[in-house]
């Protein structure tokens, strides 16, 4: 059972930030998924094929670490397990947010072959925990798009609990996942994200 009254304020601060990052362009149409941790053995998630910056209390259900719906006919989003293993793996997280916005995508795409997105002597940076100058490394990991959820939620769990100190990861061709303390933080590792990555765009671009 779940306190009904943390599932009310974890649905609204999904909300919120639905309209946000819909709003930045960041979550177009159905895509995207948001989570926000109710206790420790449940967190609150968004409804599948829902509109993100139309979202209401309906469109918000309760699962356990296990991806299982609680008290709900509804069905999850598809990449559940994605946002569960890193509510099981940091104890102390308190939001998860997946965006589709078009430089993640693109970029991603762009670096073809590579697992990873190396950046460097951007002041933006110091945007994330444990990064206090320009001169830090941010490493952004790259997994390969797949269909088998269970497969690539296996493999970044793997991967987190050997680098647990990096804030983020891109699915190539498909969007960026992050996470933060609360959806405050949450939502300030989004927006940092983007313009990090547009940058690195626009660089592409530049002769």
């Amino acid at each position: 059972m779940f306190d009904i009254t943390r599932y009310a304020d974890a649905s609204q601060s999904i909300i919120d930030a639905g309209r946000f990052l819909y709003q930045n362009g960041w979550s177009p149409a159905t895509s995207s998924n948001y989570s926000a941790r109710i206790d420790e053995q449940h967190i609150a998630i968004t409804v599948s094929g829902k509109h993100k910056g139309a979202l209401t209390n309906a469109d918000v259900m309760v699962v356990n670490l296990a991806g299982e719906p609680v008290q709900s006919s509804c069905r999850s989003s598809a990449e559940t397990l994605l946002h569960t293993v890193i509510y099981d793996l940091f104890s102390d997280i308190g939001a998860v947010l997946h965006t589709h916005s078009m430089p993640a995508t693109v970029l991603s795409r762009w670096l073809e072959g590579e697992n990873e997105l190396c950046l460097t002597d951007y002041e933006l940076q110091k945007a994330f925990p444990g990064y206090e100058s320009h001169e830090s490394q941010l490493v952004i990991p790259i997994f390969e798009n797949t269909q088998d959820i269970e497969a690539l939620a296996a493999e970044t769990k793997a991967y987190f609990n050997q680098n647990p100190d990096l804030p983020g990861y891109l699915i190539r061709g498909h969007g960026l996942y992050t996470w933060g303390k609360t959806m405050a933080d949450c939502l300030r590792h989004v927006e940092a994200f983007e313009f990090l990555l547009q940058c690195e765009l626009e660089m592409k671009r530049l002769p």
